[in-house]
């Protein structure tokens, strides 16, 4: 090394040392130096290209993260977020998964956002996880009615109005039934002015949180009593294993011709998917298949599930063709 390189190098290190070691920004090292600021950030980049420094990261979600990119690669869509639950138990799950999407959602939100809710315990936690932050002019509509009678502390409107409660905000309120008894109902229900509007409102959404259930006995909205056996039967024989607020989904996310569709009152996958952002929280082994239609049919941008959830719609994604 000449002694101009030597110089140069002791510089280098020097420059290092002050902005790594002792916090020093680029602009108080150029006056200690006296040099000039582009010249510091120069520097800098220099150190870096030869390996004078290496920035290491203590990362302990990495394997998180490269769960996240499996998910990202396999199914294109914008953004995923992982969380372990390795320690937790299935009843834990929605909580867990609540505020991993609470915290999401605060780095999402917009001053004047209109931002649609769908029903779900799950969602129902993300709300109850929310500590509030500003955001002005903020309005939280239900996305569909309410799934009958029983787990009422879930529906639509409820987590609408816990996550406005929660900041300060304005929310609407969906005064129908998720399912009526007959199209006529239905039709009717859809014409009402204070449902028309509020389902007008959910349109003009820029950001959705949404659950996305499972077609089984265990589902909300065959618990709720809302959805008969016959509803089921007819449902899986059509190839159904996925809903997505007032839709049915196949495995390979495509929107299933149901008779009852007509019954229902709340925006439809496709009307979901004109809304900017659409954020979906859901894990557990009975959603696994579901969440993997909602992905292969490319209807949320963003996913927050866990990480075995997130292995097994990995591994079944490649066995869907």
């Amino acid at each position: 090394m000449t002694e101009k390189n030597k110089d140069r190098f002791r510089l280098l290190v020097k420059i290092c040392q002050l902005y790594y070691e002792e916090g020093l920004n680029q602009m108080e090292i150029a006056k200690r130096l006296g040099i000039s600021r582009p010249h510091v950030s120069r520097m800098l980049t220099v150190a870096k290209n030869e390996g004078i420094v290496r920035i290491s990261i203590n990362n302990p979600f990495s394997a998180e993260q490269e769960l996240e990119k499996s998910i990202i690669g396999a199914f294109g869509i914008q953004d995923a977020l992982v969380v372990d639950s390795s320690e937790t138990e299935p009843a834990g799950l929605p909580a867990l998964l609540g505020r991993t999407g609470a915290a999401l959602i605060e780095s999402v939100l917009r001053d004047g956002d209109i931002v649609g809710v769908m029903a779900g315990h799950t969602i129902g936690c993300a709300a109850e996880e929310t500590d509030y932050f500003a955001r002005d002019g903020l309005q939280f509509v239900p996305l569909v009615g309410g799934w009958g009678s029983d787990g009422a502390a879930w529906h639509a409107s409820t987590n609408a109005m816990a996550f406005a409660n929660k900041l300060k905000s304005k929310y609407s309120m969906f005064h129908a039934p998720a399912l009526v008894a007959n199209e006529e109902t239905g039709l009717l229900l859809r014409r009402e002015p204070e449902i028309a509007n509020v389902l007008e409102l959910a349109r003009s959404s820029r950001v959705a949180v949404v659950s996305i259930g499972e077609v089984s006995e265990g589902a909300t909205m065959v618990k709720s009593g809302s959805f008969s056996g016959e509803d089921m039967t007819v449902l899986k024989k059509r190839g159904a294993v996925a809903n997505l607020c007032a839709s049915f989904l196949d495995e390979r996310g495509q929107v299933i011709d149901f008779p009852g569709s007509s019954r229902l009152i709340g925006l439809t996958a496709q009307e979901l998917r004109a809304i900017p952002t659409v954020i979906g929280i859901a894990g557990g082994a009975a959603k696994i298949m579901a969440i993997t239609a909602a992905l292969k049919g490319k209807w949320i941008d963003v996913l927050v599930t866990d990480s075995e959830t997130a292995r097994d719609v990995i591994s079944m994604s490649s066995s869907i063709e």
